[in-house]
């Protein structure tokens, strides 16, 4: 257990300085009075910021100070990698690291928190005791990617012109556009039953698409747009062709293989909303895309696994620059527009297109699940779990297999 409960800790929200910027936060100044009522005895500081989708203003209308150094904070909280040269010794520091996958991109930054005697807890390690991650942003990013593709439809097809998110107020915005288009009879299919896929999926209800069966979408034709939501049992199965079992799936996936061809030949348009681990077999490869069963023209990949499960996926797009076409006969980028072109949208950050929805719910699950274990005495070993480094320069046990990484060894693994 982590010793916390004796502590009055100051918890710091920082600017965040990663290039391009991001404008989301892990409080909203709402969410952060609630903090401050739940738990009184913690003391809150603001660091200035004139990127936040909240004003430096809204902060201390809620009555919270906003100062530009936080130096004396014991707790930081932020959304994307510290730059080195930012890092404040001895701290405690939450961020989304990309480290936890042995990134080549953040190995300096792993080694200066180490240098640094930080104690650094990365969002994506705060879990459960099974495993399953508590926050996140994935809701949002399928909330996005769902309507990038639509929107990457309409511009194709030159039916109708959705505006992109960045240029809406709040998910209540992105709606009434949507209200305002009308869809061609396709079909959808959308992979995964995580927070992505709910997201993505609560964009098809809202336009009041109709849900249908695997069966029914293997082998029917319909008069209105439908789609049908699959796992991982549905587009992977087991070599010795005998039933598939999830859990064994997820523990070891080398016995598997794709059975995606099925829908890529019913599918006019496919969200990618699945997670896809290491080992599992791709859904489709750049030979099945040109075989002449692939019927995708439009492809939302929102899970973003460059060169991997979703052979379509050359590159991530971006915000600016959302969608690009994929010749499956040269294998390469294209013009979207071109006749041949399969229609692709690979934007690797989309919750940063809806900053404000984002950090209000990314608040609420924090303030959930994380800020009581600070006052708890860590009882259900949430930090416990997430806290990767120590306050001597060390990784912890949970982290050990960083250990090459945080070297500079070339011949590590992906984890």
């Amino acid at each position: 257990m982590l010793n916390f409960i004796q502590l009055i800790m100051k918890f710091g929200i920082i600017k965040e300085r990663k290039n391009p910027p991001d404008k989301r936060v892990v409080f909203s100044p709402e969410k952060l009075k609630e903090f401050k009522a739940n738990f009184p005895e913690a003391e809150i500081v603001v660091e200035s910021s004139d990127i936040r989708v909240f004003k430096d203003e809204e902060y201390i209308a809620a009555g919270f100070e906003v100062t530009k150094d936080v130096s004396d904070c014991d707790v930081l909280l932020g959304v994307k990698e510290v730059p080195v040269e930012n890092l404040i010794p001895n701290k405690k520091y939450f961020f989304f690291s990309h480290t936890i996958k042995k990134q080549p991109y953040n190995r300096k930054l792993l080694q200066a928190m180490l240098a640094k005697n930080i104690e650094m807890y990365d969002h994506e390690t705060i879990i459960k005791e099974n495993g399953a991650r508590l926050i996140g942003f994935g809701r949002y990013a399928g909330l996005v990617g769902a309507y990038n593709g639509f929107r990457a439809i309409g511009l194709k097809e030159g039916t109708f012109m959705l505006p992109k998110v960045e240029t809406l107020a709040d998910l209540d915005e992105v709606k009434r556009e949507l209200d305002k288009i009308k869809l061609p009879n396709i079909k959808i299919l959308l992979s995964g039953t995580g927070k992505v896929a709910k997201g993505a999926q609560e964009i098809l209800d809202h336009l009041q698409i109709k849900q249908v069966s695997d069966a029914l979408y293997l082998t029917s034709k319909f008069t209105e747009p439908v789609y049908c939501l699959v796992d991982v049992m549905e587009y992977a199965k087991r070599k010795d062709g005998k039933v598939g079992d999830k859990f064994e799936f997820y523990k070891d996936p080398t016995g598997y293989e794709s059975n995606f061809m099925p829908y890529a030949k019913e599918t006019d348009f496919f969200i990618a909303g699945h997670f896809y681990g290491d080992g599992a077999p791709y859904l489709y490869t750049r030979e099945d895309v040109k075989s002449n069963d692939f019927n995708i023209k439009y492809v939302a990949d929102i899970s973003c696994d460059v060169d991997g499960p979703v052979a379509t996926t050359l590159r991530a797009s971006t915000i600016t620059d959302p969608i690009y076409g994929y010749d499956p006969q040269s294998e390469s980028e294209v013009d979207y527009k071109d006749d041949n072109a399969i229609v692709v949208m690979a934007v690797d950050n989309l919750p940063c297109e809806l900053p404000k929805d984002a950090s209000e719910g990314f608040g609420d699950m924090f303030l959930e699940h994380v800020i009581p274990a600070f006052y708890n005495n860590d009882k259900d070993g949430i930090l416990a779990r997430a806290k990767m480094t120590t306050d001597n320069g060390e990784l912890t046990e949970r982290y050990q297999y960083l250990q090459d990484y945080v070297e500079g060894s070339d011949s590590y693994a992906l984890h």
